[in-house]
């Protein structure tokens, strides 16, 4: 690429045009730092034309334009502006598409201009074209389409990747080097080439459809593929599999899994408390529900769970209101209920879920294995399934799926069971990888179901908590998802007409899909942080509360107060770590990802950004010479 800046500096000077050979480039290669002598040039121009033939594919589209054309007896040819000359761009052509004929071709670097300069006018004068009888199709708005009009020749644009792609490309690509450090800069196996073309193929619709389209449909897709390979090695004769998708988070990837005619498999709508609560053979699992929970009373402890001791309703009325911290009623309730309270609470709800699950999987009493698949992080809902399984004395194996792992939390998954990461802390590096599961609650989101989440259930029927996320929210996430699922309707047929096979190494599209989700989480850009700024994210934990999603005055004011480093480490809410930081500005952003991927040392000090510089959704914060201490219910946070 340096040598190549050099070549076009060099012929500007010399010739008034930047177009120059192969050739010319390689002339300023430095051999030497290589241990290479002038005579490899010939060796490194066939090397990158090698490259050039196995990568350059068919566009099929313009490929049947193209035949149609010829079939009507019209002339059709090629201007490029390109390095190679037409010799080779020939051997490429034919390559890519054997036995294809055309009536002119040229290349830029043999005229010593390009399509924005004067070949154009060289194709006409040499062709005795009749300019107003000529087309030319191309992508490129400036050379293209302006360059032949100036030329008074009709030019259609075709376009591939648009400016936010392309943008969100480029920072995928550095995301890469930076999360995946183990692994050195490579190939996607064409994956963003297919991302390029469904887009190009899409219809343009609302940003939220287009964030769908080119980001959270590949990587879905992509987990969708692992999916299906770990489904696939499970199969044997001696075997019977079950499938299930996990509740809420687990709605998009089953419909990606529907939509790509996967086998049969149910959505399960059993969450962590609800599993917890069944596998309870102590108290402390369900001292842990509660922990979770920021704030209860007795109406609400009632209908989580069927009852309210008089001992609890005694220690809850003793607060303010009734209403006390689940860390405070964590600790007492060992004090308040009883062992066979808890053992009568757990076997109900056990026998309720055993029951749907029955329903769900009418052959459930004969599978050997299940799996679940869900966003991840740490296998909970599937140990506390596992120990529902053992008590009730049902020898099935569970193999958990998840699109983020924790490996370390997954150590404790039963021997006869399994559970498997795709993106791992062999994916990215651990530090990366916990960032990215701090940053995934926004993910969670989008791939959400619009129902409240599950309280208990009544045979085949799902009992639900009251949903409070609001209706702009749900149905912002529906267009995503749309999107999503418009991405896998068309991707396996585009990726077959462009020989491409992006997901065939499952390590490198897991690596690339890290990068591509960790753009989104770690450094959203100004549309994407436009449209998620305003959501909330539903604790549902038998409570209504919401936490904010984003909240660039609270990490504005943990900044001042704790300083950068203390800033990156708090604990939410807000529950999008990274779009606050981002809300202050993208340089906040940039930096914290860095902290997050251990590239930022712990005594690094960073400067307030002034008020007036701020993003207008982070301007809610104070200047920094209002700081203050908060009192009150927020005083906490």
């Amino acid at each position: 690429m340096l040598a190549e800046a050099r070549a076009h500096r060099i012929a500007q000077e010399r010739h008034g045009s930047p177009e120059v050979h192969i050739t010319e480039i390689y002339s300023y290669f430095p051999f030497k730092l290589f241990g290479l002598t002038e005579d490899a040039l010939g060796e490194l121009v066939a090397a990158e034309f090698a490259a050039e033939l196995d990568l350059c594919r068919t566009n099929p589209e313009i490929h049947s334009q193209y035949l149609d054309n010829k079939q009507h007896g019209r002339r059709v040819g090629f201007i490029s502006d390109t390095y190679w000359d037409s010799a080779r761009l020939s051997l490429l052509l034919r390559a890519c598409s054997p036995g294809l004929e055309w009536d002119f071709l040229y290349a830029s670097c043999e005229h010593r201009t390009g399509k924005s300069e004067d070949l154009f006018a060289t194709y006409v004068a040499q062709e005795g074209i009749d300019v107003d009888l000529a087309m030319h199709i191309g992508d490129n708005e400036h050379a293209d389409i302006k360059g032949a009009r100036r030329h008074g020749i009709r030019a259609r644009h075709y376009p591939q990747a648009g400016a936010r792609l392309t943008s969100r490309l480029h920072r995928e690509a550095s995301l890469f080097e930076l999360l995946c450090e183990a692994r050195p800069s490579q190939l996607d196996g064409g994956a963003r080439t297919l991302r390029r073309m469904v887009a190009a193929r899409s219809a343009e619709r609302s940003a939220a459809y287009h964030l769908g389209v080119t980001v959270v449909g590949p990587v879905m897709q992509a987990f969708n593929t692992f999916v299906t390979a770990r489904c696939s090695a499970l199969a044997s004769p001696d075997r019977r599999v079950g499938i299930g998708f996990l509740g809420r988070d687990g709605f998009l990837p089953h419909r990606i899994w529907q939509q790509c005619g996967g086998a049969p498999a149910a959505y399960l709508e059993v969450n962590r408390r609800v599993s917890l609560l069944a596998s309870a053979d102590t108290i402390e699992p369900v001292c842990e529900v509660f922990r979770k929970i920021p704030r209860i009373d007795g109406p609400t402890f009632r209908d989580m769970l069927k009852v309210l001791p008089p001992a609890v309703a005694t220690f809850l009325s003793a607060f303010p209101d009734g209403v006390a911290t689940g860390a405070d009623l964590a600790d007492a309730l060992p004090g308040l209920m009883q062992q066979s309270d808890i053992a009568d609470l757990a076997s109900g709800i056990r026998a309720r879920l055993m029951g749907y699950l029955r329903e769900m999987f009418p052959d459930f009493d004969r599978l050997t294995d299940l799996v679940l698949v869900d966003i991840g992080y740490s296998g909970n809902v599937q140990k506390a399934l596992s120990r529902v399984l053992q008590l009730e004395g049902v020898p099935l194996r569970l193999h958990g799926l998840y699109l983020f792992s924790l490996n370390d939390a997954l150590e404790d998954v039963p021997d006869r069971d399994s559970a498997e990461g795709f993106i791992s802390d062999t994916t990215v590096t651990p530090h990366a990888n916990r960032m990215l599961v701090r940053n995934a609650l926004m993910l969670e989101q989008i791939c959400c179901s619009g129902e409240g989440s599950v309280r208990d259930y009544h045979g085949s029927r799902v009992l639900r908590e009251p949903n409070p996320r609001s209706v702009a929210q749900i149905g912002l996430c529906a267009e995503v998802q749309a999107g999503a699922l418009a991405f896998a309707d068309v991707s396996t047929e585009v990726a077959s007409a462009f020989r491409l096979a992006p997901y065939a190494d499952l390590k490198r599209t897991a690596a690339w899909s890290a990068a591509v989700i960790g753009r989104l989480l770690l450094l959203p850009d100004d549309e994407e942080l436009s449209l998620l700024n305003a959501f909330q994210h539903d604790v549902n934990l038998g409570t209504s509360t919401l936490s904010p999603m984003v909240d660039g005055a609270f990490i504005h004011r943990q900044i001042l107060a704790r300083g950068f480093v203390g800033a990156c480490n708090t604990v939410p809410p807000p529950m999008w770590i990274a779009g606050s930081f981002a809300a202050l500005s993208p340089a906040h952003a940039y930096w914290y990802t860095l902290f997050g991927a251990n590239a930022i040392g712990a005594d690094t000090i960073m400067l307030n950004v002034p008020d007036r510089l701020r993003r207008p959704w982070g301007r809610s914060s104070p200047p920094p010479w209002c700081l203050r201490r908060e009192s009150g219910p927020g005083a906490a946070r």
